[in-house]
């Protein structure tokens, strides 16, 4: 065992509360008594050398300076999203929802009191992610987008192709603006039973962190892809039998006057502007959704939402 090693035992075995590695930056120190053991690799003197320290402990990263954490933070910026080609999955729901079905996760970053309290997610994020780091409350404060994040971070790589099946309630979403919308959206569509959803590429992200907690762990059981150009989406729709639905307050047709247990595919707008023209005229039906005359109109996500459980309700009761 190397003398380093050896220290670091004595120092544990000391009944110390936290030792720094021998050698190693300020911006790492060791707790005794984790629940997991850890394979530490560390650079003592230019020599590299790879042990599985006998006690458990585990590596707690403070330092701000990290690189690691300089390339997570960097991850708020959609920019950086788009470069790195990952995104952030923050929050215990989020990571258990991602777990559940097999999502695969890059790094993952939690506080020890996270780890503690939760043993047996732990144990199985561990076992599925590329790398997983012990971090401070003040790291993982800094890493995340939330005001007050309840211990553990992680980032996934970006979903750069997903097919969308053309059967069943479908959505196109024409640059929408608000993540929260579109977590909604997406929320509501498993609820509903959607069979997938396209987005313009002029819209928010599809993983931007917003809208991943709006969906409330929804987002990982949801057929999604981003259009490069959503014309040719609903064309392909067309072609494949597919009704097209669009929502104008001048429409004759209320919405629950459609037949919605033909395969649909429903065109939502922008919040401000609503629907462009152009994807206006190519729906084969147009309905509005009845308002009291002092209203102008309703929210996008809440149109989705009543559409889609029209079309759940027609498909649950005819059949």
């Amino acid at each position: 065992m190397p003398a380093e090693l050896a220290e670091l035992a004595d120092a544990l075995d000391s009944g110390s509360s936290a030792a720094r590695l021998p050698g190693s930056s300020p911006g790492f120190r060791i707790l005794p008594n984790s629940i997991t053991r850890v394979c530490a690799k560390k650079c003592f003197r230019k020599e590299i050398w790879q042990a599985k320290v006998l006690s458990h402990i585990k590596i707690v990263l403070t330092s701000l300076q990290n690189s690691l954490v300089k390339q997570i933070r960097k991850l708020h910026a959609t920019k950086e999203r788009h470069k790195q080609e990952l995104f952030l999955l923050e929050g215990t729901h989020l990571l258990e929802e991602a777990c559940a079905v097999n999502f695969p996760l890059e790094i993952v970053c939690c506080t020890p009191k996270w780890q503690t309290t939760h043993p047996q997610l732990w144990d199985l994020v561990s076992s599925r992610c590329d790398r997983i780091e012990i971090v401070s409350e003040e790291i993982l404060t800094a890493i995340a987008t939330t005001v007050q994040p309840d211990g553990v971070v992680a980032t996934a790589h970006r979903i750069t192709e997903n097919q969308v099946p053309l059967t069943g309630i479908l959505l196109a979403v024409e640059t929408l603006q608000d993540p929260g919308n579109l977590g909604t959206i997406i929320r509501t569509a498993a609820a509903a039973g959607a069979s997938g959803l396209w987005l313009s590429d002029d819209s928010v992200d599809l993983d931007h962190p917003k809208v991943l907690r709006a969906s409330a762990g929804q987002w990982f059981r949801v057929n999604k892809t981003v259009s490069k150009d959503l014309k040719s989406t609903v064309e392909k729709c067309q072609q494949a039998g597919i009704q097209v639905i669009a929502t104008l307050p001048t429409a004759n047709l209320t919405y629950w006057q459609v037949d919605w247990c033909k395969p649909s595919l429903i065109l939502l707008g922008n919040e401000g502007a609503g629907l462009s023209e152009n994807l206006a005229t190519m729906a084969d039906i147009q309905v509005k959704i009845p308002l009291s005359s002092e209203v102008e109109s309703l929210n996008v996500a809440i149109a989705a939402a009543l559409m889609l459980y029209e079309a759940k309700r027609q498909n649950t009761y005819r059949n």
